[in-house]
């Protein structure tokens, strides 16, 4: 929608307030109360586990696009709010480019993606092949059966950011665990979530100075480096964006490498065809990133800097609008039988990597790792398959993240 008077006589105002606990984890089913909503009310109240007070869910491709885009709803105006959310602590960090609107959030992102230009992630293929291949190595000299979350899945994404990134080898475990603690939804896990990110916080404010005085050629030293004219990421805004890039480097890449391969292994038709036409990998890949359900509910939410009209529904100034990009991924009046997993789909961009000015700026590495992970695997394991019925995978069920525990594969 566009900017519509907010004087229109249509323009409703909602009283219904639905509980969204965001906790359906049946596979990688869709969860069926965000379809209800996006079919029957697509702009609606919503009461989450965590926060003050209630939110808007904003359901709809179109609609997702102008929240996301439109300077009348403010990311950091979030700071300092209790704001309903999924998790008992907030992940957002003060600070953190993912709090801020633009004007301010565009210098930082000019900086930023210096370091993922196609020629720079281009670069980095090289280790990540490295990387895929000793793991598979691995996996193949330890024989089938073997759980391909435990022996890819898992590792590497943290060992191709933490190798961007320049993180001692023994520093990774720590961090891994850390920032799994942030993401985790049962409410006895805040105060583990709170100290989680004070030390995190601390450990990037040591490793960012310590490459501000002595850079290197890994990813922090080229941000703490990276010019925009004459400015420079400050001391704070270097340690935060370095720990973003760690959490979200990782965390991501890590449940989407499982789940596709889940679906992969759980369709052989497709799988036979990307290992008979190896060209199909990289569309296929993007039709499985819009249609895999990656997370299970949504992220952090914006406030409404004045009244709005959406889908029929005023928005007032000062309430919290939450987007579901799952529900945007699945809308019939964008993609065409949404709901179908179609690798030939005419290219429509989804948004599984955010949209407008908080679209992921590493989305070209985390789509580089898939592409050579995948395409190393079904080259080395033509014969790859599930050892275990689908119905016995296990999925986790503790964080904001849908991806499975295990996934035990033979060959």
């Amino acid at each position: 929608m566009g900017r519509t008077s907010v004087e229109n006589t249509s323009v409703q105002n909602k009283e219904s307030v639905r509980n969204c606990p965001f906790d359906y984890a049946q596979q990688l089913e869709f969860d069926p109360q965000l379809r209800q909503l996006l079919t029957e009310e697509p702009v609606s109240r919503i009461r989450m586990a965590y926060g003050e007070g209630e939110a808007w869910l904003v359901t709809r491709y179109e609609d997702v696009r102008t929240v996301t885009t439109d300077r009348r709803f403010s990311r950091s105006a979030v700071l300092g709010r209790d704001f309903p959310r999924m998790t008992p602590e907030p992940i957002v960090q003060a600070g953190a480019i993912n709090l801020m609107d633009p004007p301010a959030s565009s210098r930082l992102r000019s900086l930023v993606a210096k370091s993922f230009t196609p020629r720079r992630v281009e670069q980095m293929r090289g280790g990540t092949q490295r990387v895929v291949d000793r793991l598979l190595d691995e996996m193949a000299g330890e024989g089938a059966p073997a759980d391909f979350v435990a022996r890819v899945s898992s590792p590497l994404p943290l060992i191709t950011i933490c190798e961007a990134l320049d993180i001692p080898e023994a520093d990774r475990p720590w961090l891994r665990a850390h920032a799994m603690t942030m993401m985790n939804v049962g409410a006895a896990g805040k105060q583990d979530a709170v100290r989680a990110k004070a030390e995190l916080r601390g450990y990037f404010q040591e490793l960012t100075a310590d490459r501000r005085r002595s850079p290197g050629e890994d990813l922090i030293s080229t941000l703490a480096t990276a010019r925009d004219g004459a400015e420079l990421l400050d001391d704070d805004e270097l340690a935060v964006m370095a720990m973003v890039l760690l959490i979200t480097g990782q965390d991501t890449t890590t449940y989407q490498l499982g789940n596709i391969a889940y679906t992969l292994l759980t369709r052989p038709e497709l799988l036979h065809s990307l290992q008979a036409e190896p060209a199909r990998l990289p569309r296929t890949l993007e039709e499985l990133l819009r249609h895999i359900p990656f997370r299970k509910g949504v992220g952090i939410p914006r406030i409404a800097l004045e009244d709005v009209e959406l889908g029929g529904v005023l928005i007032k100034a000062g309430d919290v609008v939450h987007v579901s990009y799952l529900t945007a991924n699945r809308d019939a009046a964008k993609f065409d039988r949404p709901d179908e997993l179609d690798p030939d789909r005419p290219s429509i961009p989804h948004m599984t990597f955010g949209w407008g000015a908080h679209h992921c700026l590493g989305a070209p590495l985390a789509t580089m790792e898939l592409e050579v992970a995948f395409s190393t695997l079904l080259t080395r394991f033509p014969a790859l398959r599930l050892d275990a019925a689908p119905e016995d995978i296990a999925w986790n069920t503790t964080s904001i993240w849908r991806y499975p525990l295990a996934l035990p594969v033979t060959w």
